[in-house]
């Protein structure tokens, strides 16, 4: 199984940097969980259950949501943006193009709300 520096260390370069700076926010915002490899990405966890998580895929930069909540909450927000909306996933067929304003107020929320991650 794969780690989370070696999952990095993988990316190409011009990848490389915004997900760095992904794993920092993610590690700023959300204290208290844990960082795992799950699924082949970098996931963050609370209490055992997948909250956030990021990959380099073969098209585009994702940026998972799973809290249906938080998902909600900021459903009018990316419209307009450089990026595609999944279910439960952002795409940013960039890495300039990621909206880290966006993914912090994000990682916030999905902190500071409790409770079941209403996926």
């Amino acid at each position: 199984m794969q780690n989370l520096d070696a999952y990095l260390a993988d990316v190409p370069d011009y990848r490389k940097v915004v997900l760095t700076r992904l794993r920092e926010l993610c590690r700023a915002e959300l204290e208290g969980f844990a960082e795992v490899m799950a699924y082949g990405m970098p996931t963050y966890q609370r209490d055992g259950v997948a909250e956030i998580a990021f990959a380099s895929q073969k098209q585009y930069l994702s940026f998972y949501l799973f809290r249906g909540d938080v998902r909600d909450a900021f459903a009018e927000r990316p419209a307009g943006q450089s990026m595609g909306m999944g279910k439960s996933c952002l795409r940013f067929r960039r890495p300039g193009s990621v909206d880290l304003d966006l993914v912090s107020d994000l990682l916030r929320a999905t902190a500071t709300t409790s409770g079941p991650a209403a996926q």
